[in-house]
């Protein structure tokens, strides 16, 4: 119902447990391992999340390969030692650890600012503080029968080490000349100290990241325009840009290989985090892993004649928190009042319809076979082109609010006049408009207003 003067009221998400009963509730994230009391920040996608957690990655991948001198790889998981020696990451990569010798909390002592600035336990404000040790972040493993010190091999802590050994297989291979990127979506592990949350920050993760080679001299104006093309894709696909701004890094906060680096910030419910950021490498990647390797990965370029190690531009989002940030803010609440005073509040997320795990649902008025049979072969003809759900259960008015709760942009809605017209009832989940279509026009009719609705 809708107050008499049709005033709606739109809240937004507020907290991220409400998100967390939504995903459960509706099957887009569940608790991995929850039969057996869950695992500490690892989570598993349902039948809803894995469907859009796939056309989060299809939106990215799309973005970057359709450009020219741009293409894919899919490296391994487990890589020579040596690698991450050479990356610094055997070395360098690890976090300050401290302990609460009262409470027996274990945190980061360069992220908590009750210990930065009062040298307290963030938990129980205790003082029975252990010193600062540092703690290396990548998972050890062994390969082969024999766990031995010469056996250990790694988790690889980010995709993008696969990219610069890779660099010349690529260049050779695609014959692109600079300036060319490489793009890859893949699962990394870091063992972080303190995850949470929700999905934002887990010790397994997807990442989608582009190492994009440039000539030394040009690499300034590449950072700045990859900027302004991710800015744009973001905007693309209906993200509030109110609540995205970039973050540069200043000289305490950039990465040893880095000249430059600014965060894509996002406003989630706990503040402004990190969503990807965009790097300048300059040559540091490829010249630590021709040191080690002793290959020269040198480009040559034909038409100048010169030699170089290329620059490195990066830009590197994490799938887990995209698809966090895209669920953060299609959230809305729409609030009406009835005649009494009472709210009723419609769910909805306003997903683009390239992000929605479901794109159209097919709604029988009844149970009545022939409505229900129709509805069925609907379905399948819709399948042909869209991700559909079928639903015949409970009210249609219950039904139409399930699909605003998981953000399906139009609902089909079969009735006994189609029996006669051979037409449906359309309904628009942003707007709740009704059009009637012709069932031979219907998958055209979605189609387009996919591309017009944003």
């Amino acid at each position: 119902m809708t107050a008499p003067n049709g005033t709606v009221t739109v809240r937004r998400l507020k907290d991220l447990a409400t998100l967390v009963s939504l995903s459960k509730r509706r099957g887009f994230v569940f608790q991995s391992s929850e039969v057996y009391g869950g695992l500490n920040s690892c989570w598993d996608y349902g039948p809803l999340g894995s469907a859009m957690k796939y056309n989060v990655k299809r939106i990215w991948w799309n973005a970057m390969t359709r450009r020219p001198n741009m293409c894919g790889i899919d490296a391994a998981i487990l890589m020579h030692p040596m690698v991450w020696k050479a990356s610094g990451h055997v070395d360098g990569f690890s976090d300050p650890l401290v302990d609460c010798k009262d409470c027996k909390t274990r945190f980061r002592a360069d992220n908590t600012d009750s210990y930065i600035n009062k040298k307290q336990c963030p938990t129980c404000g205790g003082k029975n503080l252990s010193e600062p040790r540092q703690f290396n972040l990548m998972f050890k493993t062994h390969m082969g029968p024999v766990e031995d010190q010469g056996s250990v091999i790694y988790l690889r802590p980010e995709t993008a080490q696969g990219h610069y050994v890779n660099f010349q297989n690529c260049q050779v291979t695609t014959r692109y000349k600079i300036p060319f990127g490489i793009a890859a979506i893949g699962k990394s592990f870091r063992n972080e100290i303190t995850p949470g949350n929700f999905i934002f920050r887990t010790r397994e993760f997807e990442q989608m990241e582009m190492q994009f080679f440039v000539k030394p001299g040009t690499d300034e104006k590449w950072f700045n325009d990859w900027k302004e093309i991710r800015w744009s894709f973001y905007k693309k696909y209906g993200m509030n840009m109110a609540n995205l701004r970039f973050h540069p890094h200043g000289p305490t906060e950039l990465a040893h290989y880095a000249k430059a680096a600014e965060d894509v910030q996002y406003l989630f419910p706990m503040g402004w985090s990190e969503l990807e950021g965009v790097h300048n490498r300059s040559d540091f990647d490829l010249t630590q892993h021709s040191k080690f390797s002793g290959k020269n990965l040198e480009y040559f370029d034909e038409a100048s004649k010169e030699k170089y190690i290329p620059y490195v531009i990066e830009t590197a989002v994490g799938c887990d928190r995209l698809f966090l940030a895209f669920m953060c803010d299609a959230y809305r609440e729409e609030v009406t009042l009835d005649e009494k005073g009472q709210e009723d509040v419609r769910v909805v997320l306003g997903l683009h319809p390239e992000i929605s795990p479901v794109k159209v649902a097919v709604l029988p008025l009844s149970k009545k076979d022939e409505l229900c049979n129709l509805g069925e072969k609907l379905r399948d003809q819709l399948a042909e082109d869209f991700e559909v759900q079928y639903d015949e259960s409970a009210s249609i008015g219950k039904r139409y609010r399930r699909q605003d709760e998981i953000g399906t942009p139009y609902c089909v809605t079969v009735d006994f006049d189609t029996l006669n017209d051979q037409a449906v009832t359309v309904r628009h989940r942003d707007t709740m408009k009704q059009d009637r279509v012709a069932i031979s026009a219907l998958n055209e009719y979605v189609r387009k207003g996919m591309k017009e609705s944003f």
